[in-house]
């Protein structure tokens, strides 16, 4: 027992160093090329003049896509191991192939370092997973490996995105199909380690998104926040079927690599020049409307450009994960419904509150996974637990309509394989969540094709 405790807690620490290191890269990297030191690529966007702003991207993606055309062509062969940590769970004993493994990483932090609008989480918990992996192989028994790729996974969930309780219950219930002590107990210890060693790094200990609510609650509101969540269950369907479409529109295209990567990058720079917000996973974006939320035209504007940018993004392939785009625009959703129902002043609760709302219930829809929607939501933004009713009575407004619905999977690189084609990947989530008697994808993972 104490020998289990000690190896979760030594997993949380590297997790949380694996996901500091990345952080650290992206710093310099947007430092060196884009003389960014502010954190936030919209401030990056917005200070460089318009030819860089339409070009960056489009060698961001180009970079990427020739790294990983590269090493295909000198590998030639299908890994002998998992890539990601969904498959090293599903269909492995818990080892990855490494280099592979460390390329992908590579190539998407040069597509996020450049403004392309995808998420950088995906590859911090893959760096994560595999800083267990190789831990584990090294000091424990075999039989062990896969529950510690997951403490490993969670771990890099919760350093992330500030949520170690969601982080848990996905890798534990989902990929586990259990909540059985005997593997949970450790990937929650590995999670909180791993978030605690974050706040230690970082030298703070505030949520991932900062906002203050103290508006109170009547029945007004409660209905208005189910109506979001019904319209979130509309919603998510059709986010995920344009994703589809516009993945299957890079195919029909057949362009050889690094290009699909390129015109993805050269539609988000195209966007940019209208609205330098799509740049980037939307994360500043989020937190400067839920301090503020702007003017009904400005939010709309953003909102059309950035789910443009988002589907050039992920259709062309671009490694990286879709669950903070997806968060954007769950919140412009909710604050262009505030705004259409005639309640929302400018910087009004009532935008913040529906906007929350947004998020939560559009995750849910997305992912099919409600309960760790809501925890995630929660502990992202601690102001929200304050109105957990609402976020539950939001998510029973979208069960009917999300659970008869395909989930949110992203879709696999195709300049790496034949349409039709993927990875063990993508069929072990669906594995996994089908055990667990919910459809449910990862919204963090990015799948390659292979040839």
């Amino acid at each position: 027992m104490f020998r289990r405790l000690l190896v979760a807690t030594l997993i949380g620490i590297l997790a949380a160093l694996a996901v500091a290191l990345f952080h650290a890269a992206m710093g310099l990297l947007e430092a060196l090329l884009l003389s960014n030191r502010s954190g936030s690529l919209v401030n990056a966007a917005e200070s460089l003049p318009w030819w860089r702003r339409l070009l960056t991207p489009a060698a961001g993606g180009f970079a990427a896509g020739t790294l990983l055309w590269i090493w295909q062509r000198r590998t030639r062969q299908r890994p002998h191991a998992p890539t990601d940590y969904m498959e090293a769970l599903e269909t492995g004993d818990g080892r990855f192939d490494t280099p592979a493994s460390l390329i992908k990483s590579c190539a998407s932090l040069l597509v996020v370092t450049t403004g392309s609008a995808i998420g950088r989480e995906g590859a911090m918990i893959l760096l994560a997973a595999l800083a267990a992996s190789l831990f584990a192989r090294r000091f424990t028994p075999k039989e062990e490996w896969k529950l510690w790729v997951a403490c490993g996974a969670a771990a890099g969930m919760a350093s992330a995105y500030h949520a170690p309780l969601a982080g848990s219950l996905f890798i534990a219930e989902i990929l586990f199909g259990t909540l059985m002590l005997a593997s949970l107990g450790p990937v929650v210890i590995s999670a909180v380690v791993a978030l605690l060693v974050s706040h230690l790094l970082n030298g703070s200990q505030q949520p991932l998104y900062q906002v203050t609510l103290s508006l109170p609650l009547t029945a007004v509101h409660y209905g208005l926040m189910l109506a979001t969540g019904l319209l979130a269950g509309l919603c998510g369907p059709i986010f995920v079927w344009l994703m589809g479409w516009s993945h299957r529109g890079f195919l029909r295209m057949r362009l050889s690599p690094p290009w699909p990567l390129a015109l993805g990058g050269v539609i988000v720079g195209l966007l940019s020049l209208l609205a330098p917000a799509v740049w980037g996973n939307g994360y500043s974006t989020v937190q400067s409307y839920l301090q503020s939320p702007p003017l009904l035209g400005a939010i709309a504007v953003v909102f059309a450009c950035k789910l443009l940018a988002v589907l050039a993004s992920s259709g062309s392939g671009a490694p990286g994960g879709v669950f903070t785009p997806t968060l954007f625009v769950g919140l412009a959703m909710g604050m262009l419904f505030a705004s259409f129902t005639g309640l929302w002043l400018h910087g009004s609760e009532v935008a913040i509150m529906l906007g929350l709302a947004g998020m939560a219930t559009f995750l849910a829809a997305t992912t099919h996974a409600p309960i760790m929607s809501t925890l995630m939501i929660c502990e992202m933004d601690r102001a929200i637990c304050a109105t957990a009713r609402l976020v539950d009575g939001q998510r029973a407004g979208i069960g009917a309509v999300a659970n008869a619905t395909p989930g949110l999977d992203l879709p696999p690189s195709p300049h790496l394989a034949a349409p039709g084609q993927y990875t063990g990947s993508a069929r072990a989530a669906r594995r996994a969540a089908d055990r667990a008697i919910r459809r449910s994808a990862d919204p963090a993972v990015f799948c390659l094709r292979r040839r």
